[in-house]
């Protein structure tokens, strides 16, 4: 039996789609549409030369336009102060006390949060916006001015 050089261009682009779909990286994905395009090269009676060169072409200028629009896209907000990924993020508690520290405990959602001021900013009793949520818990900003 003989393998055509197409079928091992098919072969590979299925290995490379399977290889994403198990990392969940797009790169591999734009490197199988360079051996899906060897592939057609192949069928279409290209040397093997030509048909590297396509893959390489077709799957390293998809990786680089993948990239290079990955780097121009508006990075959002850090994870903490992400509103998507934290639904707290601009609510408002109220604050009884602050420690020498610089933390409290608040009530939030019906249960008890440890929180701490944001860098910068006083603290006083009164009503406070959580503007990010951090595995030690709440960041707090005052809603009003000190006293």
């Amino acid at each position: 039996m003989e393998f055509a050089a197409s079928t091992a261009w098919w072969v590979a682009t299925g290995l490379l789609v399977t290889l994403e779909l198990t990392s969940g990286t797009f790169y591999l994905l734009m490197l199988a549409l360079g051996t899906a395009a060897a592939a057609l090269a192949a069928h279409a009676g290209l040397g093997l030369v030509v048909q590297i060169a396509t893959a390489a072409v077709v799957g390293g200028g998809a990786t680089a336009l993948l990239q290079r629009q990955r780097r121009l896209r508006p990075r959002g907000a850090p994870e903490a102060q992400n509103r998507d990924l934290h639904l707290d993020i601009g609510a408002t508690v109220q604050v009884t006390r602050w420690n020498p520290d610089g933390t409290t405990r608040v009530e939030h959602r019906g249960t008890q949060w440890n929180a701490r001021l944001e860098h910068g900013t006083a603290g006083h009793p009164g009503p406070h916006r959580i503007s990010a949520v951090e595995a030690t818990g709440l960041v707090l900003v005052p809603l009003q001015s000190a006293p």
